[in-house]
């Protein structure tokens, strides 16, 4: 096991082979853990920063893993040799989320700074940040299969944005936005892409979880039963979402019309009771 009294952030490599969950002990260490899905064994377990980590994303060939952290900034772990390649100290604020481009040579990190900040994942170099600050952002997502982001936190608007800017940057330029959707009842905790790309999905502190059109913004569906949503995924067939909620459950929802399939306790009590014995 690793050694983390927190989790905050789980992430499936592409291949489904790898389970990255990110961590720590506050005020103490952040921890990167690395599980083999298959074997359900622990292969690395790599400590970074002085506090918890946040937003772990894995490039597309595995092997980089970076975190958002407490200390205002980004930590990619090279997952082959286990420990720290880079840290990227670009940030102002503490940083809650990032993911690779597609091809895993660039890297888009938020926080609370409200910036989106484009980075070379290679080099670590600042690149420039992509969108136009509005508030804190809490969520990031990234298209399957093209480098698109998705944004989103205490404005509670979620924002579709290119990583690559058309033009020559500007004071409080936002270039690079393709469109925003409607904005939500409660700030925004998670966002996920369908696998693909068509339909995106959007929880948060809202009672319901919307989910979207990709290319025009139009809602298809409206998720409801949670009090506030942490997290959400979609099945690999795009034909479910499963959302993770405050009251400790996780549900199943059908896509196409918002349809409540099941609803569940992931680790009961008693479980995590017995193994801590």
């Amino acid at each position: 096991m690793g050694i983390s009294d927190r989790i905050q952030s789980l992430q499936f490599s592409a291949d489904g082979k790898t389970l990255v969950a990110a961590g720590g002990t506050p005020a103490r260490f952040g921890e990167v853990q690395l599980w083999d899905v298959g074997t359900r064994k622990l292969k690395r377990s790599v400590t970074v920063s002085n506090d918890t980590v946040f937003g772990a994303s894995i490039s597309a060939d595995g092997s980089r893993v970076a975190v958002g952290c407490a200390d205002n900034t980004v930590r990619v772990v090279d997952t082959a040799a286990g420990k720290e390649a880079l840290k990227l100290s670009y940030h102002e604020n503490w940083v809650l989320g990032t993911v690779f481009g597609a091809n895993g040579k660039r890297l888009v990190s938020v926080g609370r700074d409200q910036a989106a900040k484009l980075s070379d994942a290679t080099t670590g170099a600042f690149i420039e940040n992509i969108n136009a600050l509005r508030g804190e952002l809490t969520a990031i997502a990234r298209h399957p299969s093209r480098d698109i982001i998705l944004i989103g936190g205490a404005e509670r608007i979620p924002y579709l944005y290119m990583m690559d800017r058309p033009a020559s940057m500007r004071i409080a330029d936002d270039s690079t936005l393709i469109r925003k959707f409607e904005m939500q009842d409660g700030a925004i905790f998670a966002l996920a892409f369908s696998p693909d790309g068509g339909r995106i999905a959007v929880a948060g502190a809202a009672e319901q979880v919307p989910i979207y059109q990709t290319e025009t913004g139009e809602r298809i569906a409206t998720c409801k039963g949670h009090r506030g949503t942490y997290a959400a995924a979609f099945s690999a067939d795009g034909r479910q979402l499963a959302t993770g909620g405050f009251d400790g459950l996780v549900r199943i929802f059908e896509v196409a019309n918002g349809k409540l399939v099941r609803e569940f306790v992931p680790v009961p009590v008693e479980r995590q009771l017995a193994s801590a014995r």
